[in-house]
């Protein structure tokens, strides 16, 4: 294929080739692209997505359930070889060709158009389920401004406390029969909760007002949506290391297990951490890198904006676990203080033996420390009569949560038990709803800039499509505010991005090493830095990204194939989770996810292969030939 040249850099007005306000205020449809008034911009809006709701709730329970220390290395290790590399492609990419996604894949090949649409069809499932995660954000938001908080306690009805709370805790109560009110199972749709659904049309106005002028409009709420959650971050951090038990959950944290470097599952899931905790193959990131001018150091900013992206996750880590040692400590505490009470009673009682007395004071429950408590178990507890138990502090800790557990249950029950708990549990909330915020405009972003790229009709009317796209993002968005609403999310959560996204970025990654050819990208990339990168990205790109990529999708289609899944339910009954599997018809709205995701990459194929054929067939018409 004969090389093409690469697009001119029309928007640079300026020396650093950022562009003014006033440039900025040129119509879309004018030749010269919109581009960022300065490197600060793009740098927040880059983050800014890159840095999500994972890396507080994921990240941490990751960690904890993988080895902590030794996962940390192990994740460094894959955002080496394989992160970066692929970060920094899609960022040359977009800088180079200056397009969207789908432009991108159809100036590298007509027949990879397809490529680019499937990266706005994922794009379109994650923002249907990630606003709702907002309007719950919202709705805790809301019941933080009162005192004691809602959470904090179980109701009671008839001066008898709830049977469901009394049997679970009043964080989770809060969770399932407050705030989504949840059905058994996700047979059970149930009607619409109205206070969620008028939650999300609020996170959704949110986001329409933030985009409707594309970047100009967005980036400015990134200057506080970016900022703002390490400010939060921060102080959670501070307060949290002035918490007892604190520095017994973060040890415990990164303790390194160096062990876990054998099991193939916990490389799978440091690996899909990797790449989703970037954002590759959303095609966000090639979004925001295309309006750049063409001698930014991209290179550069794929080491920045992935180190911080790891730093953060670390930082979140921290705060999670110096607040959750802080609740395994108040636990044990109760935990030994309830054995002690009934030793007490054993103790009056006459069932004593003179030599199994313990030597610490038993009539202040309250005063006894754990490990005196433990000690003197460990040698006489299991001669006790009255049910005693051991009260392991790295036991409680171990108790690992995620996603959404670990942000309205776990952590919310932690902030409920800090003074001042409104203050602490409004601050956490608005950080998570900035989180969402900025994920949320990049998301967008990866489908409205392919578009309005690729259709200029759509790109004279960029404030419709957004109005537009938002409106019917909020329409689907309401399967979602049923009662069985959470279990929707699960499902797309797991399984609309996860497989679509790794084919989608193997493309990506086999389109321009070999199809393009990784020598003729690095010339490109160096005609734009004025300098080469180095030949090891050739080979990183070729063979070691390309076949972690293969290994990963491998890994996760036996692991669907092989494993029936599951979801987690609230049993009313129980007042417990369980996990449920999918009925049929789950399955099959899960396969149509998944296949309406890929089907852009084969029918984009078939498209370009028989335009190709029509076109040279209407050239063997001019000259007089007819070729079959």
């Amino acid at each position: 294929m004969e090389k093409q040249p690469l697009p001119t850099d029309d928007a640079k007005t300026e020396d650093n080739g950022y562009a003014d306000e006033e440039s900025q205020e040129a119509p879309p449809e004018s030749a010269a692209r919109a581009g960022w008034n300065s490197k600060v911009e793009y740098f927040l809006a880059q983050v800014g997505f890159s840095v999500g709701l994972g890396n507080v709730w994921r990240f941490p329970y990751l960690c904890h359930q993988n080895g902590g220390g030794a996962f940390l290395l192990l994740y460094v290790l894959l955002m080496l070889v394989m992160g970066i590399p692929l970060f920094f492609l899609e960022l040359a990419a977009g800088q180079a060709i200056r397009q969207g996604s789908i432009g991108v894949w159809t100036y590298i090949s007509p027949r990879l158009s397809g490529i680019g649409y499937s990266s706005c069809v994922v794009c379109f499932f994650v923002a249907l389920y990630y606003n709702v995660i907002l309007a719950w954000s919202l709705f805790y938001l809301g019941n933080s401004f009162q005192y004691p908080l809602p959470w904090s306690q179980c109701p009671e009805q008839g001066n008898v406390t709830v049977k469901e709370c009394e049997m679970s805790s009043p964080t989770s109560y809060f969770w399932y029969r407050k705030a989504l009110d949840i059905t058994d199972s996700i047979n059970d749709t149930g009607s619409f909760n109205l206070y969620i659904v008028c939650c999300l049309l609020v996170a959704w106005t949110i986001v329409c007002l933030g985009m409707f002028k594309g970047i100009k409009t967005s980036v400015k709420v990134m200057y506080f949506s970016s900022i703002f959650p390490y400010v939060v971050l921060f102080c959670f951090l501070v307060r949290g290391l002035m918490l007892e038990g604190a520095l017994e959950g973060i040890t415990f944290m990164f303790y390194p297990k160096l062990e876990i470097w054998a099991d193939l599952q916990v490389w799978r899931q440091a690996a899909t951490q990797v790449f989703f905790a970037l954002g590759l193959g959303f095609g966000s990131i090639i979004a925001y890198s295309s309006y750049n001018p063409k001698n930014n150091n991209c290179h550069r900013d794929a080491f920045t904006v992935s180190a911080i992206n790891f730093l953060t996750s670390v930082l979140a880590t921290l705060v999670v676990f110096a607040v959750l040692g802080f609740r395994a400590k108040g636990k044990v505490l109760e935990c030994v203080a309830s054995n002690v009470r009934k030793l007490s009673y054993q103790i009056e009682s006459g069932y004593m033996k003179e030599n199994w007395m313990p030597h610490f004071n038993y009539s202040v429950p309250s005063s006894v420390d754990v490990e005196d408590y433990r000690t003197w178990f460990s040698q006489y507890g299991k001669h006790i009569p009255g049910n005693l138990t051991d009260c392991d502090l790295e036991q409680e800790l171990k108790k690992g949560v995620e996603g959404t557990g670990l942000a309205f249950i776990t952590f919310t029950e932690a902030m409920s038990l800090l003074p001042g708990s409104p203050f602490w549990s409004a601050l956490f909330f608005l950080m998570l709803l900035n989180l969402g915020l900025s994920t949320m405009f990049g998301t967008m972003e990866g489908i409205l800039t392919p578009l309005t790229d690729r259709f200029k009709s759509l790109a004279n009317k960029k404030t419709k499509l957004t109005i537009f796209s938002c409106i019917v993002g909020f329409l689907i968005g309401l399967l979602f505010t049923q009662h069985c609403g959470n279990y929707f999310v699960t499902m797309f959560d797991d399984y609309s991005a996860t497989l679509p996204l790794i084919i989608v970025v193997v493309f990506e990654t086999f389109s321009v090493s070999w199809l393009y050819g990784a020598d003729r990208f690095l010339d490109d990339i160096e005609g734009m830095l004025g300098w080469r990168p180095s030949v090891v990205y050739k080979y990183l790109w070729k063979y070691i990204c390309l076949l972690a990529m293969l290994g990963l999708l491998l890994a996760t289609t036996i692991r669907m194939f092989i494993t029936r899944p599951t979801y987690m339910a609230w049993n009313q009954d129980k007042a417990s989770e369980e996990h449920l599997e999918y009925p049929g018809w789950a399955l099959a709205v899960l396969a149509l996810l998944i296949i309406f995701a890929m089907m852009p990459v084969p029918v984009g194929l078939v498209h370009a292969l028989l335009r190709e054929r029509t076109t040279q067939t209407s050239r063997d018409r001019e000259n007089g030939r007819w070729t079959q």
